[in-house]
């Protein structure tokens, strides 16, 4: 059910793409340093370092980068307690300590307003990175908190609208946010799910765009979970030569991608499409409205020719 493709060797802790350039951490440089794709006179395109690194301002080494997608800041999580707000030319916005003994993870939402973070502490924190109107940095400030564990947490992951996260801990459970509330008024985020896992660091968490299936990695293993019931849905085992490094979802929800030793492998999102499958059924059982019953009855087709396609028979 997936196939891998050979992967080229950076000396970095994370990447993250802008339009037409990525960043990364140099570590045998202790550096941030932007690349830029240049088109060359024969049409195609290769990617050239600009000129002048970030400067070196973290004193521990950088385990996540993030760059919103707006285009507003980039994020730098170093493996002690903080996190670097810069702007895409490299001046430093805003520095936070998480207070949190290390950072294990840190990312930027997906919809480019929040930075999280989480570490020793049982629990995740998210920051609001504010700007004004006339797109002038304003600050960083505390958003919300996901409390419920009882032990560190090693990783969690955003849906596509930042209105669901997932995370995984090392008290052996996965729990599922509603994260849509208004902590401005000091809302905290409504737990909807908690689930058992197996955790062996590194272990790694995705939530897939559409909240419907989480994927947590574990040594060279691979589980998938409903979110509807917490249930489990596949297991991929040994799926990499050595521990698996990172998991993500495409934004369409139809892959699951992990990467370690050296290689990328490509997984059929099954579960998802499931998924899709029945809670449009559910719907469709709840509505007499015809434009809407036609709406549903098209994207459980499509589930089902996806699932049949995945797996080569009727499904």
């Amino acid at each position: 059910m997936w196939r891998s493709r050979k992967a080229r060797s950076f000396l970095c802790a994370s990447v993250s793409l802008f339009p037409r350039a990525f960043i990364v951490w140099l570590a045998n440089g202790e550096t941030i340093r932007v690349y830029k794709m240049i088109k060359k006179d024969d049409g195609s395109f290769t990617f050239t370092a600009t000129s002048g690194d970030f400067p070196k301002k973290h004193k521990a080494p950088v385990i996540n980068i993030g760059i919103a997608e707006t285009g507003k800041f980039v994020m730098t999580a170093s493996s002690d307690t903080t996190i670097l707000i810069w702007s895409p030319k490299g001046d430093v916005l805003a520095s936070i300590n998480t207070n949190q003994m290390n950072n294990a993870y840190a990312a930027v939402s997906p919809c480019g307003r929040f930075v999280a973070s989480c570490g020793f502490t049982p629990d995740v924190k998210v920051w609001e990175v504010c700007f004004g109107k006339n797109g002038d940095f304003r600050e960083v400030a505390r958003a919300f908190e996901l409390k419920g564990h009882t032990a560190g947490v090693h990783c969690f992951s955003f849906s596509n609208d930042s209105r669901r996260m997932a995370t995984v801990s090392k008290d052996g459970t996965w729990k599922f946010w509603d994260t849509d509330v208004e902590y401005k008024k000091q809302q905290d985020p409504y737990l909807l799910l908690t689930g058992k896992c197996e955790v062996t660091e590194p272990c790694r968490i995705a939530l897939s765009p559409d909240a419907r299936v989480v994927a947590i990695s574990s040594g060279t293993d691979i589980v998938v979970y409903n979110t509807r019931r917490g249930e489990e849905e596949e297991r991929f085992l040994g799926v990499h030569g050595r521990c698996i490094m990172d998991l993500a979802f495409d934004t369409n929800s139809r892959y699951l991608v992990s990467c370690g030793d050296r290689a990328i492998r490509v997984f059929h999102n099954a579960a998802g499409h499931r998924a899709v499958v029945e809670e449009m059924e559910t719907m469709l059982k709840k509505t007499a409205n015809k434009a809407t019953r036609e709406r549903l009855e098209q994207q459980i087709s499509s589930a089902r020719k996806a699932l049949a396609a995945i797996y080569g028979k009727k499904h």
